[in-house]
């Protein structure tokens, strides 16, 4: 009898930005002088996150950056989703008429088998890119030693509730340690130049970034939301 594999549901794509275009943000990155102290959803904690970021969104010039790195999250999405279809469709009872004309909700083989404009239309009707928070962990004493998941009840910002997947984008590799460290699953993800990664939101995936040593750690990181309620169901509305 074959042994059982279980999967962790997180996902490693490499190689989806160059390391000669990881180099170039990192070079903005520090010569914008954009940068503030990273905050945790409490607030300013450098106790629980030492970091310098940059927040896209709240900076035009860096808008083709952020189009940049969402366009090479979306490739990693379409891989994330075709292994974990249950992601998209246990949530959301989707449905599509099938050739006899008749409504048939989409299950995990729809899914997997769908050909590649079919699937990202879907994804983009489902899902939602969040805001994308650029950091650097300077060596030796930066990190987010605080273990911690992407959910949190906050009433000024529920829109946390909606996150899905996290991802973080590694821009480079010239450091030791700095690993993302998951608790539960046991594992650390070594960071390596122009690799995503993407994992659930929830607390199943708690998790934390390591210090950094000899040498400082550069990453993107955001998350994949649900559309709001009034975008998914018009018609209740």
């Amino acid at each position: 009898m074959s042994e059982t594999v279980l999967k962790d549901f997180i996902g490693i794509y490499p190689n989806l930005l160059s390391r000669t275009r990881c180099a170039e943000i990192i070079q903005q990155f520090d010569s914008s002088k954009q940068d503030v102290p990273g905050r945790v959803g409490a607030g300013l904690m450098p106790e629980l996150k030492n970091s310098s970021d940059i927040h896209l969104s709240k900076h035009p010039q860096w808008r083709n950056v952020e189009h940049e790195l969402n366009t090479a999250m979306f490739r990693a999405l379409m891989q994330y989703v075709r292994e974990y279809p249950y992601v998209m469709i246990a949530p959301l009872m989707l449905q599509f008429k099938s050739n006899e004309n008749t409504v048939r909700r989409i299950d995990h083989q729809d899914v997997v088998s769908m050909d590649e404009k079919t699937l990202s239309d879907l994804l983009r009707a489902v899902f939602r890119p969040g805001e994308i928070n650029l950091q650097r962990y300077e060596a030796n004493q930066g990190g987010y030693p605080y273990w911690h998941c992407e959910h949190y009840p906050k009433e000024q910002n529920s829109e946390s509730l909606h996150r899905t997947l996290l991802w973080t984008a590694y821009l480079n590799e010239e450091f030791e340690q700095g690993e993302t460290e998951f608790f539960y699953q046991q594992r650390k993800v070594q960071p390596t130049t122009g690799t995503f990664i993407i994992a659930p939101s929830a607390f199943t995936h708690t998790h934390r970034g390591n210090m950094p040593k000899n040498g400082s750690k550069y990453i993107a990181t955001s998350w994949i939301l649900f559309k709001r309620p009034d975008a998914l169901y018009p018609q209740s509305r």
